[in-house]
């Protein structure tokens, strides 16, 4: 969506009464209506909520003037959004860095326009309620990504999200010096030109969540970062949970006990898994500095080694890797729709491996996958025995550490699934998925796994 044109917004009418003049001062005026508009009907639903219980606590009548209340602003929102989403990402540039999180850039737009975004203060009150519980503060924030993916600026925005993070910066030194970082749940080392991720959220099985997130893409940006990686190899720990003790897991998808809990940030995870982590991976960082350099283009080539299962967060990590070695025993699986959302980018990417129809049966049907089923042949390069995988690793790594892989894997993803496409999907995706994370089925299911744990 553009900026408004000043040459042709319409003044309220002309002095004789005949249709509205356009005039260029007119536009500053329905500039700051439209934010005004905002600001007042976020101000009306904050007076509301204040003469309200906590919304798990309202009644049927309590929850329909919410509702109407936030529809209000919505619309609202929206209308400045339409109108301006690119001037406000333009705005928003100039007052810090280019490179901010998802989740800053969503404050730094709550403090352009009061009422546009929630602030810390409403946020810092929705984390402390379960998921089923939360005013839904999250689908504002869903809102504006909408519209500034889907604007003029959009493009910057998808792009700022490849720069590297702070915390690989600062840690990079240490990663050439050592090889080695060692955070919380993922690891990474260097070796003959490898960086090797390994996955160790131990208590959850390898599921994802905004602290996995995060480390994962510090991780990816320190492997993209350094000149002494070739190429990068991500894996699932052994575990220690005593189901599946001794074993390696890959992916066990989106941490349902914190989404219940209401610690699975829309922004902080969702989005910003899709528009950093991935976006790396497949694209590699962003550097203003390199791009008229055709040799800085195209990131390095990423290998994915898959034991146990990939379910849902995993196996959308496949669709974004180079090289998938399964192990025979393993299986894919996406379960979004049986869980009431929308997995990743997988509506996207899925068709081009599986065709269209095998592709629905997996999206919309939940089927699943085993790895020896002829078809998981379009999903992964290699599948061999547990105690072949290392000759896998070592035979994928050779053939994926060449300049040309680079040079071919940049082609591919530059026409097969362009930048813009991309955009496109996640503008769509943002306001789609933050809508089903409080549609009212997918919170009764949440609401009725939250009282069994009460039990």
């Amino acid at each position: 969506m553009q900026e408004e044109n000043p040459q042709v917004v319409m003044d309220d009418t002309d002095d004789r009464g005949g249709p509205p003049v356009l005039t260029p001062s007119s536009a500053p005026r329905a500039r700051d209506r439209l934010r005004a508009d905002v600001t007042d009907a976020a101000a009306r639903v904050a007076d509301l909520l204040a003469t309200l219980p906590a919304p798990a606590d309202r009644d049927p009548s309590q929850r329909a003037r919410a509702t109407a209340a936030h529809a209000h602003a919505r619309a609202a929102r929206r209308r400045l959004l339409a109108a301006q989403a690119d001037r406000l990402y333009r705005e928003l540039g100039e007052q810090g860095p280019s490179r901010r999180s998802l989740t800053d850039l969503s404050y730094g737009l709550a403090d352009l326009v009061p009422g546009l975004t929630p602030g810390r203060a409403e946020m810092e009150a929705e984390r402390g309620r379960r998921q089923a519980a939360k005013e839904g503060f999250e689908i504002d924030q869903g809102i504006a990504y909408a519209a500034l993916l889907g604007s003029a600026a959009g493009g910057d925005l998808l792009r700022s999200q490849r720069l590297p993070t702070g915390e690989a910066r600062s840690r990079l030194a240490e990663f050439q010096r050592t090889g080695v970082v060692e955070m919380p749940v993922v690891s990474v080392r260097r070796a003959d030109g490898v960086a090797a991720i390994t996955v160790a959220n131990q208590r959850y099985l390898n599921a994802e969540d905004e602290a996995l997130g995060h480390q994962l893409e510090v991780a990816v940006d320190l492997a993209l970062l350094d000149p002494g990686v070739h190429v990068g190899v991500l894996r699932g720990a052994v575990m220690e949970h005593p189901r599946y003790a001794g074993r390696r897991v890959f992916s066990s998808g989106i941490n349902l006990t914190l989404l219940c809990n209401g610690r699975i940030p829309f922004l902080g995870f969702v989005m910003q898994r899709e528009l950093g982590c991935l976006n790396k991976i497949q694209r590699g960082l962003w550097d203003p500095r390199q791009q008229a350099d055709p040799a800085a283009r195209g990131g390095k080539p990423w290998i994915a080694v898959v034991d146990g299962f990939a379910i849902g967060g995993g196996m959308q990590l496949m669709l974004t890797f180079d090289h998938v070695i399964s192990t025979d025993t393993a299986y894919f699986t996406l379960p979004a729709a049986r869980e009431g959302i929308v997995p990743g980018a997988a509506n996207l990417r899925l068709g081009r491996v599986l065709g269209p129809r095998r592709a629905r049966q997996v999206l919309l049907g939940g089927r699943r996958i085993e790895a020896r089923d002829p078809l998981a042949a379009s999903l992964c390069d290699d599948v061999v025995a547990e105690d072949a995988v290392d000759g896998a690793i070592d035979r994928a790594v050779r053939a994926m550490d060449n300049p040309a892989v680079v040079a071919n894997r940049h082609m591919i993803t530059a026409f097969e699934e362009p930048e813009d496409r991309l955009r496109g999907y996640l503008a769509e995706f943002a306001e789609v998925q933050v809508e089903r994370l409080y549609s009212q089925d997918v919170l009764n299911r949440l609401e009725q796994q939250w009282m069994r744990r009460q039990r």
